[in-house]
């Protein structure tokens, strides 16, 4: 039976209207949206938006407060708030007993005994972009990350279509939320501040990021730091100040105009952590006014990237998602909170490992001193030297069952003895003080508390760093600083608040109340996208605030869908 002709006509115009009319269902297979960017600022409490809200200017934080979906209730989920474990959840959606990150660094004996590996360091591979006549050191990749990233499940759903890219002035800030099939990562060598990367990613840079090198870009950062000619320090004099923000974001325009990203038949992905926030955080502290004038200056730099991107992605903002977020909190500068009232102590860490080592020492070695405690420690998980307990045929059980009991012993050592007499006629000085403890058994067996506190140091478990304990001071207490800083690391609420915010065509503009975390960002992402979630992706989606799928318009529809996409690389002719 055949077609009238007339029907056919219509027919074949009625096709080509789907074809090209945006679909209320669009996902990554039509590029929808062009570009995805998770932007990251590292160290940056989530009460800051409202403190300073009277400062922004322009489409910066504005962006996302008057016109994205924003969650002001935004916490972590686990205990070990650092820096990597906060960039390897915002990607994978999962903690650290799910993505294995457990800290900055570790000890691992087997790879190194002289010194911590770091959560991204990898001798099989080499450093591309260094200066000529720089220091060679180890190179970098993803191969601690357990999980799956929300980038890596589009480029697996893509079959490579898509393309992911991570930036950050800190290696592992770019590598871990873009994931182990990232197209590239690149961060700064602290030296020279030239943007580098790793061989596991390239053999070479590209010509574009070759060409941003090697331009007066560095100089001028330096000059604007006032740093002019200092070509040794450049993470150091520069990476604290606004200079260091718009740097960091002329690299990402350069990686978006260089890589074509948003120019793809599917959705791309880019990863962007702003360091500058952290680097000054921990010396200054969050309540000080330098920090506030930083917060200022991102704001108005982000204007100016978020203009940027509206001009260079084809239809403009609306073709681009954007979610913000940090990847911890922070602690008040101890002094600070001490003058208020609070019992805000410094840890002499030096002194505490110290009495931990003579306390095992008079258990199991009398009269001698050996090295039960790894040294370069950092809070909040305490390593124990493995092989000298296990020369002394203590297995891990005994061992870490023992420096668990000296633990309260060696904070209460560190507690300066009461010369007064009498009732005292002021505040005493704060005091260091333990909150609590768990071995690295305790936490793999899950024998923990039946508790919301005792979930968050179950989700803090990490398989990496040999035997160790993990170790929560009282709220307001950390290590001490020479500088007189603070820092992040605990699992009060101070150092897991961070902001959660989602710009883009499906979101709903409004303010949400209600707990949320940053593993939802990836949850979202891969729904929306219509591809799966991270391989160990607990977030929820953050259904409540979508727009209904017939308000989600697009400026411009993308004829390429999954069909093609798939019969692209398969005759290996994409990107």
């Amino acid at each position: 039976m055949s077609i009238p002709k007339r029907l056919l006509a219509c027919l074949t115009i009625w096709a080509l209207f789907l074809a090209s009319a945006p679909r209320a269902t669009a996902t990554a297979y039509d590029a929808h949206p062009k570009l995805v960017i998770i932007l990251v600022l590292d160290q940056f409490r989530a009460d800051y938006l409202e403190r300073y809200r009277a400062d922004f200017k322009g489409r910066g934080f504005k962006l996302f407060l008057d016109h994205g979906a924003n969650f002001p209730d935004c916490y972590f989920g686990y205990a070990n708030t650092e820096t990597a474990p906060g960039h390897a959840t915002i990607g994978t959606g999962a903690y650290t007993d799910g993505h294995g990150i457990g800290g900055n660094e570790w000890w691992d004996l087997a790879r190194s005994k002289d010194n911590p590996v770091t959560s991204v360091e990898d001798e099989r591979y080499a450093l591309v972009g260094l200066p000529e006549g720089a220091k060679t050191t180890p190179g970098s990749s993803p191969r601690n990350l357990l999980a799956s990233t929300v980038g890596d499940e589009l480029r697996l759903d893509t079959l490579g279509v898509s393309q992911v890219y991570g930036i950050s002035l800190k290696d592992r800030a770019a590598i871990l939320p873009a994931g182990a099939t990232a197209n590239g990562a690149f961060w700064i060598d602290q030296a020279s501040g030239r943007f580098i990367t790793s061989t596991y990613y390239t053999p070479q840079l590209p010509d574009w990021a070759q060409s941003f090198d090697d331009s007066p870009r560095i100089a001028q950062a330096l000059q604007e730091a006032n740093a002019p000619g200092d070509t040794t320090n450049f993470y150091g004099v520069v990476g604290a100040t606004p200079a260091a923000v718009s740097y960091e974001l002329d690299f990402a325009k350069a990686l978006i105009t260089g890589a074509e990203l948003g120019k793809h038949p599917t959705t791309d992905i880019l990863t962007l952590s702003i360091s500058s926030t952290d680097i000054l955080g921990h010396r200054v502290g969050p309540d000080s006014d330098q920090q506030r004038q930083l917060i200022d200056s991102v704001d108005a730099d982000l204007d100016g990237f978020f203009t940027w991107l509206d001009k260079n992605v084809e239809g403009g903002l609306g073709n681009v998602w954007i979610a913000l977020t940090a990847d911890h909190g922070i602690a008040p500068v101890p002094a600070v909170a001490a003058k208020l009232g609070l019992n805000a102590a410094t840890i002499d860490l030096t002194k505490l490992v110290g009495n931990l080592n003579f306390a095992i020492n008079q258990k199991f070695s009398p009269g001698e001193k050996i090295d039960y405690m790894l040294p370069k420690q950092s809070l909040p998980y305490l390593a124990l030297n493995q092989p000298a307990f296990e020369r002394a045929g203590i297995n891990e059980q005994e061992a870490e069952q023992a420096v668990q009991d000296f633990i309260p012993g060696a904070f209460a050592s560190l507690i300066p003895p009461d010369d007064s007499k009498g009732p005292a006629t002021a505040k005493l000085p704060p005091t260091p003080g333990l909150f609590r403890s768990y071995t690295r058994q305790q936490m793999a067996q899950s024998q923990l508390p039946n508790t919301p506190f005792g979930e968050l140091i179950e989700h803090s478990y990490t398989p990496n760093g040999g035997w160790y304990i993990m170790v929560i001071p009282q709220a307001f207490e950390m290590q001490s600083y020479s500088s007189g800083g603070t820092n992040h690391f605990t699992p009060y609420s101070y150092d897991r608040h961070v902001p959660l915010a989602l710009y883009g065509a499906p979101f709903a503009p409004g303010t949400y109340h209600g707990r949320v975390e940053p593993v939802d960002i990836a949850a979202t992402f891969a729904s929306l996208l219509g591809v799966n979630q991270p391989s160990a992706s607990v977030g929820r989606i953050l259904t409540q605030s979508l727009k209904p799928a017939a308000d989600v318009v697009y400026p411009k529809a993308v004829a390429a869908r999954a069909h093609t996409v798939r019969k692209r690389a398969a005759s290996g002719t994409h990107p």
